[in-house]
């Protein structure tokens, strides 16, 4: 699929972005968790585009903002140094807080298909037959051989399709996606998460278009 020329600029903007702040993860291993001391870098992600063709859906979608445990409801970037201990990267923030961003990505990916009638947020009133609720479980960088090795990156986004008005759930699914880095600056983890968060939303919109139940129209 050829990237719409946006896209692919706000891409470039992103990496160059992290690019030029390559060195926040450099300088010792104190240096990725202790308070900042500068004004901070900020970092956007972007939809995924790679969505499988096929039919139109007869459907109308609203996206809620995906739940999510305090540690991820921020707009600090999560590392785990232990399966049990979260802590932040030093001078370095998401452009909002991580769920809202995951819900904006989300419908833009949706979008982004030419596959749905209408797809948004709760907040612009549309009248939707289902409902897209979500939980956002994990959301960080994971230093499972210490903190001078590269991370693995980590998403995993639970969902579930709610008919409405009926308030019925009518499919759910758990989505798992992670990335061992090759190298640990700041760049790379920017870039992983990017890649890491398109595979897991692209995946959850495939699977909200192709449920059989939904496109027959057995439940509209």
């Amino acid at each position: 699929m050829t990237e719409h020329p946006v896209s692919a600029a706000r891409r470039r903007f992103l990496l160059g972005s992290a690019l030029g702040a390559s060195t926040l993860a450099l300088g010792g291993c104190g240096s990725l968790f202790k308070a900042a001391t500068t004004t901070p870098s900020l970092y956007t992600l972007t939809a995924a585009e790679q969505i499988a063709a096929g039919p139109t859906v007869p459907w109308q979608l609203v996206v809620e903002e995906p739940m999510a445990s305090r540690a991820i409801d921020t707009d600090y970037i999560a590392l785990m140094p232990s399966t049990t201990e979260v802590k932040y990267f030093d001078n370095a923030r998401w452009a909002e807080r991580a769920p809202r961003m995951v819900q904006t990505l989300l419908v833009e990916s949706f979008e982004n298909s030419k596959r749905i009638v209408a797809v948004g947020r709760q907040a612009v009133g549309l009248r939707a037959d289902f409902q897209l609720v979500s939980e956002l479980r994990e959301f960080q960088a994971e230093y499972r051989n210490g903190l001078k090795s590269p991370p693995v990156i980590r998403i995993r986004l639970s969902a579930k399709m709610i008919l409405q008005p009926q308030q019925v759930i009518v499919a759910s699914e758990a989505f798992d996606v992670q990335k061992q880095l090759a190298t640990n600056d700041m760049a790379a983890i920017i870039a992983g998460f990017d890649e890491v968060l398109g595979q897991t939303m692209g995946a959850l919109v495939e699977w909200a278009l192709n449920q059989r139940n939904l496109n027959a129209g057995k439940l509209l």
